[in-house]
């Protein structure tokens, strides 16, 4: 099991780990700050360096159960110690981006009581369909006033992991229309961005609304009687 160091500091950009296995092109590692992707976040890219050598890591994925770092050239051996470099730019995007999504969520949550039904993300944009019955070009305005004044609140944003029947006491704490919580998973790891939105997430985020930046709505449009979308911009 690859111990995940992005769940406690999402800031850390480089680190040092010790190869598990080989998975074809690929390794599995013993500790990692590369998110491997999920909730609508892509994994990390970046850098692994070992015996001398630079490997790219080009994408994560999940094999029977395991993150394997899926490499541009054969690997090392299983036992080689290497350093890993996150791509730090790009991660810091995707950062801002999914903290904005939940400002945007807990906006949306608060002021008219709809659910998430969906949801994508890329560096500095993103979309998030709700549950609602009405979108329009006014409604989408407000929105973005709304949310912004979240971002300029200073609001911190903090982790925390709950047994999952304490988790699951919390109404508030589910937003998406369908829970997305595989049954397997005893600890709930919670982000809390201060008076505004709680919610399970294993992604990483920013620790301050300030550090988004400006949200801007871009795009609205209807994907259903009950299902609307927004799509989003960060500046």
């Amino acid at each position: 099991m690859t111990e995940a160091l992005y769940y406690n500091d999402s800031y850390l950009k480089e680190f040092q780990a010790v190869v598990t296995e080989v998975v074809g092109n690929g390794v599995v590692l013993d500790r990692s700050a590369f998110y491997p992707g999920g909730g609508g976040q892509p994994s990390d890219l970046g850098v692994l360096r070992a015996a001398g050598a630079e490997y790219q890591v080009t994408k994560l994925s999940r094999k029977e159960g395991k993150i394997v770092h899926e490499l541009d050239k054969a690997p090392q051996a299983v036992g080689t110690k290497v350093t890993g470099f996150i791509e730090w730019d790009r991660r810091y995007k995707l950062m801002r981006t999914h903290t904005a999504l939940h400002i945007l969520c807990g906006v949306v949550w608060k002021e008219y009581g709809a659910l998430v039904t969906g949801g994508d993300m890329q560096p500095l944009q993103a979309r998030m369909d709700f549950e609602l019955e009405r979108m329009t070009t006014d409604f989408a305005h407000e929105v973005e006033e709304r949310v912004n004044r979240e971002v300029a609140a200073a609001r911190p944003v903090t982790t925390a992991v709950l047994p999952r029947e304490e988790a699951f006491r919390n109404p508030d704490l589910i937003r998406t229309k369908i829970n997305l919580l595989p049954p397997g998973i005893q600890d709930v790891r919670v982000v809390d961005i201060h008076g505004l939105d709680l919610q399970a997430d294993g992604g990483t985020h920013v620790a301050n609304t300030r550090e988004v930046g400006r949200i801007r709505v871009v795009g609205h449009e209807s994907k259903g009687r009950i299902n609307k979308r927004l799509r989003i911009q960060v500046e």
